[in-house]
């Protein structure tokens, strides 16, 4: 394929699309034209990125420092805002930003945000309770469009479901969070509404993939 360098008005690098070389989680390495660019994402892009040798497109955000240049790598564009809003927060850099999405889907922030629900966002790890307190202050009125167009409403985000009690077994059958949260809500959607078992063994299989 084309290699592809996309840039914003200040010249920083706002998109990539090339061929991974590798990848592991929070870390893919795209090559562009012969470069090879290090691209931080999150465990939850990391997750739905294809394998090795793949083409693959990233809209990109380049964090400038006096000693570094770092890129930071979203499948979509509401993911990217969503982490500029986060860097955005007094006392939240790069790193504690991708931790966010690493810890929780974009439409469930919007709504943990949008309800200040506390308790949600520091369940994230690393996400404390004064860090939590300054989101939802700085960031309730400032949520992206899109984003906040994609939250389900609070009927469907309330529905009864067996997706908290299969999450729930997962995390104790010793599964990482967030990867654990991607393959209960593959499962969901591949299940539509079955039972706690079906749902779970969905899971499994998702997580072995």
């Amino acid at each position: 394929m084309v290699c592809g360098l996309g840039y914003n008005g200040s010249q920083m690098i706002a998109h990539l699309r090339g061929r991974i070389l590798s990848k592991r989680p929070g870390q893919v390495v795209v090559d562009c034209a012969g470069v090879g660019y290090d691209v931080a994402v999150s465990i939850a892009a990391y997750t739905e990125l294809p394998a090795a040798g793949s083409d693959v497109s990233l809209h990109i955000h380049t964090h400038v420092r006096e000693d570094a240049l770092a890129l930071y790598g979203f499948l979509r564009p509401q993911e990217k805002e969503l982490f500029e809003r986060l860097i955005s927060v007094s006392g939240i850099g790069p790193k504690v930003a991708l931790a966010v999405l690493s810890g929780i889907e974009p439409p469930e922030l919007v709504r943990a945000i949008e309800r200040a629900d506390l308790a949600r966002l520091t369940a994230i790890p690393g996400v404390g309770k004064k860090t939590s307190e300054r989101i939802v202050v700085e960031l309730k009125d400032r949520l992206p469009r899109a984003a906040v167009a994609s939250a389900p409403g609070l009927a469907e985000a309330d529905a009864p479901s067996v997706k908290d009690d299969v999450l729930s077994a997962l995390i104790n059958l010793g599964y990482h969070r967030p990867l654990a949260e991607k393959a209960v809500d593959a499962a969901v959607r591949a299940t539509a509404g079955g039972d706690f078992e079906r749902t779970l063994k969905q899971a499994l299989r998702e997580l072995a993939r």
